[in-house]
């Protein structure tokens, strides 16, 4: 479906062209003053000096040329070129009709649909998700939503962390607590039990306590590192504990996930990149990209252009050990592999940009990807409390996602249950719901790049730019819509007329923009886009809500009108949050 725009500066055009000059002149903007206008168009004044004429003269041809046969109702002259625009009510609804009638609302699909990896988890097993894992999940969620929306193929990936020195650590900790344990019995040839030795709970205590204790004995940490090279080796017990910590902290991670409402395609980890680097590393050195430095296999991957140090990538430590730069190019010969994806997107902090300029440089200068694969970082900011230093718990420690989500959860019912909209037992499933938007618009509102401030009394609050205040909107809607079907009113008669006062008329035009803003948004790797297309629609709703009679219309068609607006208003709202990763519930 056209867009809007695209109309109007098709018949604008047509103008310039018709008045003798460049049709490329004709482009259309959204006034940036709406008092005076909707729509303007400075190509006038851009045609000046190639025309040698006064801009006001070619505005006046082309406002002439446009005729009487127009979709404006008002195409006026401002000195010294501008031409303000407003558009003819029959043909906004005209439009919009065919809006509601599209199965994407006006959002054009993609031709031709691309395969997309996008990683943006990236949780250590045997660790419970903290709050610097809220970002990654909530914005990649998103650009995946969005990104099938517009009709691409859209794979996420977790990326577990499971294969460094802290499964060492956690098999080296077992050890010293449960020796008896078949696992470090070498002579033991049987099946190895279906449990795991330890729970989720034991398992997050483990951890710690052997990190800690590495620090400061250099024997049990000598001890972590032989364990992690006998695991890599293929050492059957402690594969089979591997294995173990694996199921117990993935079970963990899915019902954490699950309450974000994040979902993953794909739960591949770090050890399912292992069998890829020795064959990896044995081309980079045969064809010559590979060559060791002070014992350390790197590859250059500086360019001419650099501002700043590059330094080379480095493929096997001194002793033979791989890293991350490793396992993440080993990752990347996996994806072209298995899915031959035409971007792979890595949703991460964004302190972590020096190692993905490296990872990328090293993978294109040695053909690890085709041409024309594209390989993309979104750095995130970093979420702070408002202090400004990165969101601590009251005590100072780094908060467990979990807990952060009950306490939005524990402040959502108190203002739930206070406004007594909800009765008692619907009320801690509707804090869930609300609670949820709170936090995700609460970070999908920021630009992704920048740091900002999680203020939990902002964002749980029913006013201004938030997630409840969004989905108090669409519950207003849903409760006039289901008043107008007790009323015997059905919402499939009738069609969407003129508007009949300004406020109609500027939601109307908001809707219009639903497809522009949601391709924009995907095209830029940029929820928040559509959050703050969201918040101008409910505000426009509100005020056209507080301004016009409604279920008290008399005259019948119009009436049904106002019904088809609600309800075009609420089946865009409920999908673009559907894109942001969260839902309405029936009733606040």
């Amino acid at each position: 479906m056209e867009k809007l725009m695209d109309l109007m500066e098709r018949e604008i055009s047509a103008a310039f062209e018709k008045a003798g000059y460049d049709p490329s002149y004709g482009k259309v903007t959204v006034s940036n003053r709406p008092d005076l206008c909707e729509f303007q168009c400075n190509g006038a004044m851009a045609g000046a000096k190639t025309y040698k004429k006064a801009p006001f003269m070619i505005a006046e041809d082309v406002v002439a040329a446009l005729g009487e046969d127009t979709i404006f109702t008002k195409a006026e002259v401002v000195k010294p070129g501008f031409i303000n625009l407003n558009l003819k009510g029959e043909y906004l609804a005209g439009y919009l009709n065919r809006m509601a009638e599209d199965k994407k609302f006006g959002v054009t699909e993609a031709k031709e649909p691309k395969t997309i990896i996008i990683d943006y988890g990236g949780p250590n097993v045997a660790k419970p998700l903290h709050v610097g894992h809220l970002r990654s999940a909530i914005i990649g969620e998103s650009i995946k939503r969005i990104g099938r929306y517009v009709g691409h193929k859209m794979i996420g990936d977790v990326h577990l962390g499971d294969w460094g020195l802290q499964m060492g650590l956690i098999i080296t900790e077992l050890k010293h607590r449960q020796p008896e344990l078949v696992y470090f019995d070498d002579s033991f040839e049987g099946e190895y039990p279906a449990e795991a030795p330890f729970t989720i709970s034991e398992l997050e205590e483990i951890y710690p306590s052997a990190s800690a204790r590495s620090k400061e004995d250099e024997e049990y940490r000598n001890e972590a590192l032989e364990a992690t090279h006998l695991l890599q080796m293929g050492k059957r017990g402690y594969k089979a504990l591997w294995q173990h910590i694996l199921n117990v902290s993935v079970a963990d991670l899915k019902k954490n996930y699950a309450n974000l409402n994040v979902e993953f395609d794909l739960w591949k980890s770090e050890a399912d990149a292992q069998p890829y680097i020795p064959d990896m590393v044995a081309y980079m050195k045969e064809k010559g990209f590979a060559y060791e430095d002070e014992g350390a296999l790197v590859v250059d991957v500086k360019d001419e252009g650099d501002t700043k140090e590059i330094p080379p990538c480095m493929i096997l430590k001194s002793d033979g050990a791989s890293l991350y730069t490793t396992t993440d190019l080993a990752t990347i010969v996996e994806r072209m592999k298995l899915f031959a994806p035409d971007e792979i997107l890595y949703v991460v902090d964004k302190r972590q940009e020096l190692h993905f300029i490296q990872v990328f440089r090293c993978a294109r200068k040695t053909g690890l990807v085709k041409e024309d694969t594209r390989l993309s970082f979104l750095g995130f900011g970093t979420m702070n409390g408002k202090d400004g230093k990165p969101f601590k718990t009251r005590e100072g420690g780094v908060m467990r996602l979990e807990n952060l989500i009950a306490d939005i959860n524990e402040e959502m019912y108190k203002k739930i249950v206070d406004n007594r909209s909800v009765r008692d037992k619907d009320a801690g499933e509707t804090a869930k719901i609300v609670a949820l938007s709170a936090i995700k618009y609460g970070d999908l509102s920021n630009q992704a790049t920048k740091d900002y401030i999680f203020d939990v009394d902002r964002f749980t609050s029913f006013e201004g730019n938030t997630g409840p205040y969004i989905l108090y909107t669409i519950v207003r809607i849903k409760s006039i819509l289901n008043r107008y079907v007790q009323e015997g009113g059905d919402l499939l008669e009738g069609t969407l007329l003129a508007p009949v006062n300004e406020s109609e008329k500027n939601l109307m035009l908001m809707l219009t923009r639903f497809g522009a803003t949601v391709e924009n948004a995907f095209e830029e790797k940029a929820p928040h886009k559509i959050c703050a297309y969201i918040y101008e629609v409910s505000n426009a709703f509100n005020s056209f809500y507080h301004e016009t009679k409604i279920l008290s219309e008399e005259d019948k068609e119009q009436k049904q009108s106002f019904i088809r607006l609600l309800e075009l208003t609420k089946n865009m709202l409920e999908t673009s949050i559907d894109m942001l990763g969260f839902s309405a519930p029936e009733r606040m």
